[in-house]
């Protein structure tokens, strides 16, 4: 270890999964770092006094750690990119009917934070610009005159029995509804967020005044919960966005437990955001064949029901009750030679539980378009054949078409196995 300790960075850039970058920090700063999970790696510099090693892995945004530096993440892709594939996850009605990068509107911002503190907002304007939605909420309180229902129980143990005041119970007609709830928290966590540019700042500090009347939400609680309806359909776009931004690495509304780092940021973990591309965009295309799926869904790979499994995609008959393939989504890029020993694995296992005869496994990236293996030892299906685990590579890089086509490609390709097989 050579030279003196460095005047601790105010800023770090990485790139997601990119190599190891050596950051003057102080100790406790690196400390935190290494124990939040936002990182592949962190970990002291051998060669140089007061520097650690950073190394990003999935996750890309933003974050400002306490008493530490803002470490921001880029991903490997555009933001545009990225921001069509959350978009299409959030609401895939609308980004099959069009097929834009323009369903979510990031604006000119090329990094995720102002992208997405950019696209919040305009889509919050849209929900509000009608109005504020008002909706009926049951209050309960205590008054000194009746209204509404009386809360017997409640009178007796706080009161026992007299009046004034009276414990009662009425629906209210008030802004202060779970979607304006949500709304006003993600323009707050917005806020509170490095690198928000300061026009986006302003229009959010203007819809939080707008969303005054709606409570805010308490930490450690879950987001309140809303149904979705035709009275409420202008802001489902920006409520669906907006539980996204609470959802990113959100210490304040996660359910109370584990002390959570007091940290400001958002950051997108691209390993969930692949998988529900992937997942949903199949589910999609799939229904053009008449075809169901099922996501996430959960078995178990021994009989006394104790190995837990959870393929990410299975494909159903129309009907939903017979398993006709099973689907994976990776965000890794093959090696050199292709093969990816336990995803392969992982995949035969999906098959023999489910009683499948194909498997499909589907890459970020990769050397091959399509490919697959021929499992030896497996029992020969009506056309001779043992399992069959297919290999798809998607470059995610390309037009939003075209990865719709690769889709429906995949989709067809599950059809016709499907038609093989009967």
């Amino acid at each position: 270890m050579t030279g003196s300790a460095a005047v601790p960075a105010a800023e770090v850039s990485l790139r997601e999964y990119g190599p190891a970058v050596s950051v003057p920090l102080g100790a406790e700063a690196g400390q935190a770092l290494a124990a939040s999970g936002i990182l592949q790696s962190a970990t002291p510099d051998p060669r140089r006094n007061g520097h650690w090693l950073l190394r990003a892995g999935s996750r890309v945004g933003a974050v400002r750690m306490p008493e530490g530096p803002v470490v921001r993440i880029m991903p490997k892709t555009s933001v545009s990119r990225l921001f069509f594939l959350l978009g299409f996850s959030l609401d895939p009605a609308r980004a099959w009917r069009d097929s834009r990068e323009g369903t979510i509107d990031t604006g000119a911002y090329a990094d995720v934070v102002p992208a997405l503190a950019h696209a919040v907002e305009r889509q919050m304007d849209g929900a509000l610009r009608r109005g504020v939605l008002q909706g009926y909420r049951e209050v309960e309180e205590s008054a000194l005159v009746v209204r509404g229902r009386l809360r017997e129980a409640e009178q007796i143990r706080r009161h026992f029995g007299r009046t004034p005041p009276v414990e009662i119970a009425y629906d209210a007609y008030t802004a202060d509804t779970a979607e304006n709830r949500i709304l006003r928290a993600a323009a707050e966590r917005l806020l509170r967020l490095p690198d928000v540019p300061g026009p986006v700042r302003r229009r959010l500090a203007h819809q939080r005044v707008r969303l005054a009347d709606a409570l805010p939400l308490i930490r450690g609680q879950e987001l309140p919960r809303w149904q979705p309806s035709r009275l409420n359909s202008r802001y489902h776009p920006a409520l669906r966005l907006a539980e996204a931004v609470l959802h990113g690495t959100s210490p304040e509304h996660r359910p109370a437990g584990a002390e959570p780092l007091a940290m400001d940021g958002f950051l997108l973990d691209m390993n969930k955001l692949f998988e529900d591309f992937v997942t949903v965009a199949l589910r999609e295309a799939l229904r053009e064949h008449g075809l169901t799926a099922r996501l996430q869904d959960p078995h178990h790979l021994d009989i006394a029901g104790l190995v837990g499994m959870r393929p990410d995609l299975v494909v159903r008959t129309g009907d939903g009750r017979t398993p006709l393939a099973v689907v994976d989504a990776k965000y890794k890029v093959e090696k050199a030679d292709g093969l990816l020993n336990a995803d392969l694995y992982q995949a035969l296992a999906y098959a023999t539980v489910l009683g499948l005869r194909e498997a499909h496994l589907v890459y970020a990236a990769g050397r091959q378009p399509v490919r697959f293996h021929e499992v030896r030892g497996t029992a020969a299906g009506p056309d001779g054949r043992g399992v069959r685990i297919h290999q798809h590579s998607l470059d995610i890089s390309r037009e939003p078409e075209q990865l719709l086509t690769a889709f429906r490609e995949i989709a067809g390709q599950l059809a016709s196995g499907r038609k093989e097989g009967t």
